[in-house]
């Protein structure tokens, strides 16, 4: 098993050339296998699931030791150590965070975990998303994020009408937050309540996935219902760290900080008589293999698959016309 990295995450470089000729030889002996299959995800699914109950059952402040143990004993078991050793920090460095994490929770308003089995069930879902990952850079700091070749400016692509869903932006000044407020007073369930993007960038998969997701909501919900409404999209790992200490449950590391997250609406469809719906559409798709899924109760996080990469890609360049 591997030990914690102290490294913030894998920063981009191209490869060492060697300066060795290449030589080409037959093959001798039997002919290699394919690389093995990554951990059962349903199985990882499953045992978080039956862990969860098992918390919910210690939950109380006196049960702070007993939790301990029941956390140190369950992660050792092969369903659940195949995932979390398969991750940047490893078995160790998982096991670590996610109790320093416990040691640490606080409920309050702003975190999406309502509890403390909210806040285990969040941390340990979103593994997978630094599993599937763990090679890709991570955004350090705001300036990466909006220099980045690899993410698109949302705003441009909107004014263009070639978004599907929609998106609000954080208000930059004193007397935008005040518009904001003001509009929330008037018309309280017109948008969902949510502070919005700081970043509007993404990753053109992310675009291509999340205007797949909006058409097939569309097509499946009454005439009146708002568009898929995106309440989160890439991080930097400065970011993150800004939203921890205002009290978000923002894990790290994070598929936010690495471009392949993203945070949809689901608690306000409600009033529409849509949320299963959607939550539904989402379901559906991780039980093909496209993302993973973590309820995180008002919004739902999602990080698309590594598999899904090639695809969503060529449709990004057909829907632009590129």
């Amino acid at each position: 098993m591997r030990v914690p990295s102290r490294s913030p995450g894998h920063q981009p470089g191209p490869p060492a050339a060697s300066t060795a000729p290449a030589r080409r030889r037959p093959p001798v002996g039997p002919l290699r296998r394919s690389p093995s299959p990554g951990p059962d995800l349903d199985a990882y699914r499953a045992a978080v699931a039956e862990l969860l109950v098992e918390v919910g059952a210690l939950a109380t402040a006196p049960s702070t030791a007993a939790r301990q143990v029941l956390i140190d004993a369950r992660l050792r078991e092969p369903a659940l150590a195949a995932v979390l050793d398969a991750t940047p920090q490893g078995f160790v460095g998982a096991r670590e965070t996610l109790l320093l994490e416990m040691a640490r929770y606080q409920p309050n308003e702003r975190s999406s975990a309502a509890d403390l089995t909210a806040l285990v069930r969040i941390y340990l879902l979103s593994r997978i998303d630094v599993m599937w990952w763990r090679d890709a850079p991570t955004y350090l700091t705001d300036a990466q994020v909006n220099a980045s070749p690899e993410l698109v400016d949302l705003e441009w692509l909107r004014r263009r009408d070639l978004l599907r869903f929609r998106y609000q932006e954080q208000p930059a000044t004193l007397l935008g937050r005040g518009v904001r407020a003001l509009r929330r007073r008037v018309r309280p369930d017109a948008t969902p309540r949510t502070a919005g993007l700081l970043f509007r960038r993404a990753r053109r998969e992310m675009v291509a996935f999340l205007n797949d997701v909006a058409r097939e909501f569309a097509a499946s919900t009454p005439t009146g219902t708002p568009p898929l409404w995106v309440t989160s999209l890439v991080r930097s790992a400065e970011h993150q760290y800004r939203l921890r200490r205002l009290g978000y449950a923002a894990m790290v590391p994070s598929g936010h900080c690495l471009g392949w997250a993203v945070d949809v609406e689901l608690a306000w469809y409600e009033r529409f008589g849509v949320r299963e719906t959607l939550g539904g559409l989402l379901l559906a798709r991780q039980q093909a293999g496209e993302v993973n899924v973590v309820d995180e109760g008002q919004a739902w996080h999602l990080c698309l698959a590594p598999g899904a990469r090639r695809r969503l890609r060529r449709a990004y360049e057909a829907e632009m016309g590129i």
